[in-house]
């Protein structure tokens, strides 16, 4: 990165009119960049891309394009995953010289699944100021456009891999009172939707949302069964976003139920294992069901192993 500060004309250029943009406060600046159609960029946002002193961003080819398309002249710094531990302390030294810093990912919304998770941090422990820029986000893009209940959702990121991790990870999850929201890789989607019938049942609704923004965006709606028929064995391409709809409220255990299921769980194993089969079965934690046996049986005189 160099030291020299972003010295060449700060305009950025909307129907070929060039418009100045003003000097930024020192701070780190997260801007949400286009996922798809470069069109869904927000003044804000090119206003600050174009006033920045330091422009970091996790593939410089990729935020060129988006530069050259409005005529912003400044040199991109990469920061990325693998560059993160030598890059990250130059850019905080960048704010304590006092210059501003804009920080984007490839598409979307910085610190979403992405390493400027931990630049943030460092900057808010170093006492910089953090300023969101809001814009372009795959998982709100997908929850509008999914069908699905959008009144309390969770993004959860990325399922694991192996189909055990995967599965115990829905387990977890299956009683959230939300939609899910997951980001997954094309090649993977069949298989995760036939754990998520498996584990979270076959009936329950979903959406898996394709190439979003984009010249063949496409949302696919239906049960979990019915979308890992539909994707077994397809060959498909492009970013994908997956979303699993809440439970239904009877499929929720109430206080009395999981009560009963623990004190049956106890007679024949170890408090510590019935609070793990427990979490299981309810998807509910561990922890807390581990501490909610104790106290069932501290209320009947036994004692906890």
């Amino acid at each position: 990165m160099s030291d020299d500060r972003n010295t060449t004309a700060r305009t950025y250029r909307i129907a070929n009119m060039a418009i100045p943009a003003r000097p930024l406060e020192p701070a780190l600046y997260l801007v949400a960049t286009p996922i798809g159609n470069l069109g869904d960029v927000t003044l804000r946002a090119l206003e600050t891309l174009a006033g920045a002193d330091v422009l970091a961003c996790e593939d410089t080819r990729v935020t060129r394009v988006l530069l050259d398309r409005y005529g912003i002249v400044n040199r991109p710094f990469a920061y990325h995953e693998h560059n993160a531990d030598e890059a990250g302390p130059k850019l905080i030294a960048a704010l304590e010289e006092g210059r501003s810093v804009a920080l984007v990912s490839d598409a979307g919304t910085p610190l979403v699944s992405d390493p400027g998770y931990r630049l943030g941090q460092m900057a808010i422990e170093a006492g910089h100021t953090v300023v969101p820029i809001p814009g372009p986000s795959a998982p709100l893009a997908a929850l509008v456009g999914s069908g699905l209940p959008s009144d309390a959702f969770m993004f959860a990121g990325f399922l694991p891999v192996k189909d055990k991790g995967k599965r115990d990870r829905l387990a977890e999850l299956s009683r959230v009172p939300a939609t899910l929201i997951f980001f997954e890789s094309p090649h993977r989607i069949g298989a995760s939707l036939a754990a998520a019938a498996d584990v979270l049942g076959p009936g329950r609704r979903a959406a898996v949302c394709r190439e979003l923004t984009k010249t063949y965006e496409e949302f696919q709606r239906g049960t979990l069964e019915e979308l890992a028929v539909h994707y077994d064995g397809r060959t498909v391409k492009g970013e994908i976003v997956l979303l699993i709809a809440p439970p239904e409220i009877d499929d929720v255990p109430g206080a009395m139920e999981v009560d009963v299921l623990l004190r049956e769980l106890a007679a024949t194993m170890s408090t510590s294992k019935a609070a793990a089969e427990g979490a299981r079965l309810t998807g509910l934690s561990k922890k807390d069901l581990y501490q909610r046996l104790l106290a069932l049986k501290k209320e009947g005189g036994g004692e906890g192993s």
